[in-house]
């Protein structure tokens, strides 16, 4: 079996719905309103989502970084003419914290199962995760959405205020240059920040624990001059050969219950699936 026929197994074994369906419309022709369909379930009636779409939250109540999930999933399918965008934009609107962004999580996250790490204080600021890769994203797509004009003014403020930064801020900041128009502003930041973010990245492939590897960062090919093409071949070489016996891959943080295993598995497979596709590298 090659390495689609692989993880379609695994899939069929363990993967959500939505996993599935993602699969069958990027690598089997399946047809994307499908997933569309299944994407909306995960929605809420205030235009957030939760429902458990980001595997760690497990309430049904919204929450910011979901949304950054499902307009993931929406730009692999290309389809930001959804109605789901402008309902998504219209709640962070109105979650986003005085200084713009909107907060990693909101206190409603303390009446639901979730993981361990989803903490927040009562009252809190905005933050670049998720506003930065959000506000990317609806960049890409060309939204004008009033909600984008404040939360780009957000990121360029904090991404400037930046000397250091940790992996999963350094991965928002990266999609956020990487996509807004201003290319010369960007460029200027990335300059300025590469070493910084660089030192967030895990570039020896076999490092262990909950490491941020290259292709986390670029997991298609990036406008930024961040790796050489030497070090993504390497760690393509890597990804191709981790796929596990049983077909999928899953992420390399705490699975802090059985459920979310098999959860994060299907929707880390197809991102990896894409990732090769994106460099080449699928039969």
């Amino acid at each position: 079996m090659d390495v689609l026929d692989r993880a379609e197994r695994y899939l069929q074994l363990h993967g959500r719905l939505i996993d599935r369906m993602r699969f069958a419309a990027l690598f089997a022709d399946g047809p994307r309103e499908r997933v569309l369909d299944v994407l909306r379930c995960y929605q809420n009636a205030d235009g957030g989502f939760g429902n458990a779409l980001e595997p760690d939250l497990r309430g049904a109540g919204s929450q910011p970084e979901p949304v950054e999930v499902a307009f993931w999933i929406l730009d692999e399918l290309d389809a930001f003419d959804s109605p789901m965008v402008p309902a998504a934009c219209d709640y962070l609107a109105r979650v986003s914290a005085s200084d713009g962004g909107v907060p990693f999580v909101l206190p409603s996250v303390r009446d639901t199962p979730r993981a361990p790490w989803w903490q927040t204080d009562d009252d809190p600021p905005g933050t670049l995760i998720p506003t930065a890769s959000v506000a990317g994203l609806l960049h890409k797509h060309g939204s004008t959405h009033p909600w984008l004009a404040t939360a780009t003014d957000f990121c360029w403020s904090r991404i400037a205020a930046l000397s250091e930064t940790s992996p999963y801020e350094a991965r928002s900041v990266v999609t956020f240059l990487d996509l807004v128009p201003d290319r010369g502003r960007a460029e200027a930041e990335f300059a300025r920040l590469r070493d910084a973010i660089l030192a967030t990245v895990a570039l020896d492939p076999d490092e262990a624990g909950e490491a941020h590897f290259p292709l986390d960062f670029a997991p298609s090919p990036l406008r930024l001059p961040l790796f050489s093409q030497e070090v993504l071949d390497v760690h393509l070489d890597a990804l191709a050969a981790a796929q596990s016996a049983d077909g999928g891959w899953n992420g390399n943080w705490p699975m802090w219950t059985p459920l979310v295993e098999h959860e994060w598995g299907g929707y880390v497979t197809v991102q990896r699936l894409r990732t090769l596709r994106a460099y080449g590298r699928l039969p």
